[in-house]
């Protein structure tokens, strides 16, 4: 990890983090595709990571505890990666960043729809959703009374895919 910094100002700081082309992008993958292992995120990704620069990233972002890795169980050369509360609290971000795309550039239905819904609903799908990741990647407890904010990301992300399968 880098040592020096240039200032103690917070955006500078989060930028020596986060700020460069990759780090947000490979955090995005894992907490809204859930794409834990490093293959997923390789394979998957809409930007086309090249995996020496994945590889950089998560050992980078593992460095920095945005990101914890431990042994796939079912696999002993695999790892799964998850987010930490670091990263969790990211998703106000997340959800700013995406509503500032979908205002001023050129976003695809498909790759927009889960950033307008975040938008629309604004702290309190935000806090549920971060709640949601504690339970997936922290282990925290899910109260089973509450609707999944994932699979309502996913399901309205899979709905524009299809409509725009079948136009």
């Amino acid at each position: 990890m880098e040592d020096r910094i240039r200032s103690g100002c917070p955006i500078n700081l989060t930028l020596e983090v986060l700020g460069d082309r990759w780090s947000l992008i490979v955090i995005r993958d894992i907490m809204f595709g859930n794409r834990r292992h490093f293959r997923e995120l390789l394979q998957n990704s809409e930007e086309g990571i090249a995996s020496n620069i994945l590889a950089s990233r998560l050992k980078r972002l593992l460095e920095h505890g945005l990101l914890t890795r431990v042994d796939d169980p079912s696999h002993k050369q695999k790892g799964i990666y998850s987010l930490t509360e670091m990263s969790i609290s990211l998703i106000p971000i997340f959800a700013e960043m995406g509503a500032w795309g979908n205002r001023f550039l050129p976003v695809s239905e498909e790759l927009s729809i889960r950033a307008q819904l975040l938008e629309e609903g604004g702290r309190p799908l935000w806090n549920d959703f971060m709640e949601e990741l504690r339970v997936l990647h922290l282990g925290a407890e899910r109260d089973p009374q509450k609707p999944s904010v994932f699979e309502r990301l996913q399901a309205a992300y899979q709905e524009v895919v299809a409509r725009r399968q079948s136009a």
